[in-house]
Order: C-alpha cells, then structure tokens, then sequence
C-alpha cells in the first residue's frame, strides 16, 4: 500500500514538471526537471495609467514649491525656560517668498525657520495670522526667484474627486499621499477651542507634519490647506483641510492693508438657555433661547439695541431677571444650548455682522450686530 502511494505521488509531480517544461514560458529555462527564471532576458517596465501619470506630473511640478517649516516655542515651567521644536509644512505662493501654513504651525513661536527643498534654510517672519481660520502668511528672503503654487477655487469642489497632499508627515519631507474628497463643509475644533467650519474632509493620508500643506486637485491648483486630523494617534482616513478661498480672502484683506483681528464678545450676560415649562411661565416660545440679563456699554450689543433685564420674577424655585430680549437663533441657526452665540463669534473676525433672531414684546424680529475685537471688550 505504501509502494502504491508512493508511485502515485511520483507520478503526479512527473506529470506537473511535464507540463511546466512542455508549456513553452517564455523567461524559464529548464535544468534536472525543474524551471528557473532566466534573468537573461530583458523585463520591460510596467504601463502606467493614466491616473498614475497624473499623481507623478502633479508631483514633479509642486514638490519644489512645497517647505518645511521649523517652529521654536520657548517652554516655561517650574524648573525653568526650554526650547521646544515643531515641525510642520507650507506652501510658496509668490516668487519672492511668500508662503502659506497654518497658524498652529508658527503660533507662540520665537523663530521660524523654512528649509527649501533644495535644503537651504531662511529665517521667516510672519506677516498676518487669520486665528479664527487657523492661517498664517509667512515671508522668507530667499537669493533667487522661486516657484510657487497656483491657488485654485475650493467653492468649486465635489465629493469623489481626487485629491493630492504633499507634506513632511512625522518629519518625511517630500512625502505624497493620494485620495478624494470624502465630504465638505464640516465643522471641527482647533486651536483654542476655536471652531474651524467649511472644513474639506479627505481619506489622503494625513499626519502630524503634514499641517500648513497643500490639498491638490487633479490640475496641481491647492484647494486647501491640510490642517488636522481625526483623532491624536495618526491617520485613520479622516483628515481636515481649510478651503483656499478662506486664505485668498485673508491674503485680499492683507493686500488692502486691513489688521486681520479675531472677533471679540459681543458684550451681554446671559441668564441661561430657557425652554419649556419655564420659558412658557414666562410668556416666551416654548422652542427656547438664550435670556439676555445685562448688555454692558460701548459693546456691538449696546450698539445694535439688545436690551437687558428689567425686574425679576420668581417661578417656583427660580429666580429669573426678566424683560430683556430671548435670543432664539444665530445667523439663522437655532440656539440650542448657552454656548451658541460664543461658537458663532469665534468663526468671525472683527468687523463682521452677526444677526441675531431675538424675541422682543411678543414678537419676533432680527438685529444686526458689527463684531468688535477680542482686545474692545474682553468678556462675554
């Protein structure tokens, strides 16, 4: 039984050898019964598709005009002042070495090195932050005209298109990474609990370094700057990036020589947010809003005409100031909880409007509000 087992299994490997030399491969030679690759023999290269062609050609024309951007923060505890280091990315978008990044890449820095990729290093100095849009325009003084990126139109993005970062992830500088815009318009939190809206979301791979870098589409024009990612341990296919047209609309502001300031409080004391039984007791809409109790002078509220409380009522175990206007919604949106006019203020910058949907004397009616700075009016 063993001997038949055993001829059988020599048959069957007779039989596969056979075929294999019999089948006429082209690159194998035969020796002792078995075939070898005949390395002999030249391989030609592999076709590219014509989307492989594209990542290459946007990739060779962008690279140089993609730096890498050194941040020194001095760190103060304790035991004393250290240097902390970051590193993040940006993009040149003038031959005499204007660059774009993010502000968290240079923000609280004492000096701001870019390095080229031709590796030589200039010293940068930040000309405008737009906070409220976490950006930054950066200047180098380089000795020669440079490159730069053409700055494309993000309003004209779609879900499902390619996309193309270039960055310096964990420190790799010159690293590409491929994929399509996943959805538009989010909103997220950056830096200083402030939040960042119209965000273009990407599955391209996106990591720490990578910040301030371009967002390519398929003709090599940014469409935004990468700016975070989903979560603090690396990619997971969920990253953010700021549309160009909020950093064209900085760059327009800087070219007419305007301060790009951050939208200050609008100067009123809340109550709190009043709903239900208590806002019915009170003959205000059941939907709720936020009661205004004091709207300090010389504030974008004082200026528009919010009204504070007048007396207090007392419902059940509540003591209540009443008479001042019940703000139900913020540029249309509803209010839905005490931090919504702070979050609407923190995407504005000074000088912008507001309006605010109050209900005032049984009725409802909207007020324009012109937002100061954060430095007119410190409070809330």
């Amino acid at each position: 039984m063993k001997f038949r087992s055993l001829l059988l299994a020599a048959l069957l490997v007779g039989g596969f050898v056979y075929l294999t030399t019999r089948s006429g491969l082209p690159g194998y030679s035969v020796f002792s019964g078995h075939t070898l690759p005949s390395w002999s023999e030249p391989v030609s290269a592999a076709t590219l598709t014509p989307d492989e062609q594209n990542n290459i050609d946007i990739y060779k024309s962008s690279k140089d005009n993609v730096v890498y951007i050194t941040s020194t923060v001095i760190q103060r505890t304790w035991f004393g002042d250290y240097k902390s280091q970051g590193l993040g990315s940006g993009f040149l978008i003038s031959a005499d070495g204007q660059i774009l990044t993010n502000n968290h890449v240079v923000s609280g820095s004492s000096q701001v090195e870019v390095t080229l990729p031709d590796q030589s290093t200039y010293k940068a100095q930040i000309l405008d932050r737009d906070q409220v849009n976490d950006l930054a325009l950066i200047k180098i003084e380089p000795k020669r005209k440079l490159g730069f990126l053409k700055l494309g139109d993000s309003d004209a993005i779609q879900v499902g298109q390619k996309v193309l970062a270039i960055g310096q992830p964990l420190g790799l500088d010159g690293t590409l990474t491929v994929g399509v815009i996943s959805s538009l318009h989010r909103e997220i939190e950056g830096e200083n609990n402030r939040k960042l809206e119209g965000m273009i979301q990407t599955d391209a791979a996106i990591n720490p370094g990578n910040s301030g870098g371009p967002l390519l589409d398929s003709s090599g024009n940014v469409i935004g700057i990468n700016t975070a990612i989903y979560g603090p341990n690396g990619n997971i296919g969920i990253g953010f990036a700021m549309p160009i047209n909020k950093a064209k609309a900085m760059l327009e502001t800087i070219r007419s020589g305007k301060k790009i300031l951050p939208a200050g409080p609008i100067g009123v004391t809340i109550t709190g947010f009043v709903a239900g039984d208590l806002a019915q007791a009170l003959r205000l809409p059941p939907s709720g809003g936020l009661l205004v109790e004091e709207v300090r002078p010389d504030t974008p509220a004082q200026r528009a005409g919010l009204r504070g409380a007048t007396r207090e009522v007392v419902v059940g175990n509540w003591q209540v100031p009443v008479g001042g206007d019940l703000i139900t919604a913020v540029d249309g949106k509803p209010v839905k909880d005490q931090q919504a006019v702070q979050r609407a203020v923190s995407t504005k910058h000074a000088g912008d409007p507001m309006t605010l949907t109050i209900f005032r004397d049984g009725r409802s009616m909207d007020v324009k509000i012109i937002l100061a700075s954060e430095d007119q009016d410190e409070r809330f």
